[in-house]
C-alpha cells in the first residue's frame, strides 16, 4: 500500500487538534492564532514532520507551520505529535499553490523547502517548489528581511533551482553542493528522514539560502 493512500487518513486529519481545518480564515492572523508575537516559520512539503518538529522543540520562541498535500503522509506527522505534543507547531493539509490565500503579505518570516518532488518532466516545471512561479508566491508572503532555505539530493532539480533564482529578484546568499562536508553551512543542520537516508549512502546534499 502506498503511504499516501491509507484508508481513513482524511477523516483522522479532519478531527485532529494539531491540524488547522480552515486555514484561509487565519490569513493575516497567524500570530493571534498562536497567541503570541513570535516569528512564523513555514515548511512547504513537510512529509512526516521530523525536520519541523525537531526545530519546534529546539526553538520554543518560534511558531512553526507545516504544509503537506498528502493526507497519509501528514498522518505520520500527527502520530509523532501525539507522542510528543508541541505548542508551537501546527499543520495544514493543502496544495502549496494556495499559500497566498492562507498567508498575508510579509506574514511569514522564514520558508523551508526540503527534498521537494522534482517533477522531472519539462512540462511540469512550474509545479516544482523552487520554480519562478513559486518564488513569486513566496515573495508575497515572506517578510522582506526573511529568507528561504532549500535542500535536495537531486542534482538536476538543484541546477534548475539555481537557474530559476537568476530569473527573479531573489539572490543567493549562501550555497553548497555538499552540505555535510561544508562546515559553515552544516552548522546546526537538522536532517529530514530523506536526508539521513540519502546521505548515509554517500549522496551529496545540495542547499541554498536565498533572499531579496
Amino acid at each position: 500500500m502506498r503511504l499516501r493512500n491509507i484508508t481513513g487518513s482524511r477523516e483522522v486529519i479532519a478531527e485532529n487538534e494539531y491540524v488547522v481545518q480552515e486555514p484561509k480564515e487565519q490569513k493575516g492572523k497567524w500570530k493571534s492564532f498562536f497567541g503570541n508575537d513570535n516569528p512564523v516559520h513555514l515548511e512547504i512539503g513537510m512529509g512526516k514532520g521530523r525536520f519541523l518538529m525537531t526545530l519546534a522543540e529546539q526553538n520554543p520562541g518560534v511558531n512553526y507551520i507545516g504544509i503537506e498535500k498528502y493526507s497519509s503522509v501528514l498522518l505520520r506527522a500527527l502520530q509523532k505529535m501525539e507522542q510528543n505534543p508541541l505548542p508551537n507547531i501546527r499543520f495544514i493539509r493543502m496544495d502549496a499553490e494556495e499559500i497566498t490565500e492562507v498567508f498575508a503579505k510579509g506574514e511569514v518570516d522564514k520558508i523551508y523547502l526540503n527534498f521537494s518532488d522534482p517533477w522531472p518532466k519539462d512540462r511540469h516545471a512550474k509545479r516544482r517548489l523552487p520554480s519562478r512561479q513559486f518564488l513569486a508566491r513566496y515573495d508575497e508572503i515572506l517578510n522582506p528581511a526573511g529568507d528561504l532555505e532549500f535542500k535536495t539530493d537531486n542534482k538536476d532539480l538543484f541546477t534548475f533551482a539555481e537557474e530559476e533564482v537568476a530569473e527573479t529578484k531573489w539572490e543567493i546568499r549562501a550555497i553548497t553542493y555538499d552540505l555535510h562536508n561544508d562546515s559553515k553551512m552544516c552548522e546546526g543542520n537538522v536532517m529530514t528522514e530523506y536526508e539521513e537516508k540519502f546521505s548515509s549512502k554517500g549522496n551529496p546534499i545540495y542547499k541554498y539560502i536565498i533572499g531579496r
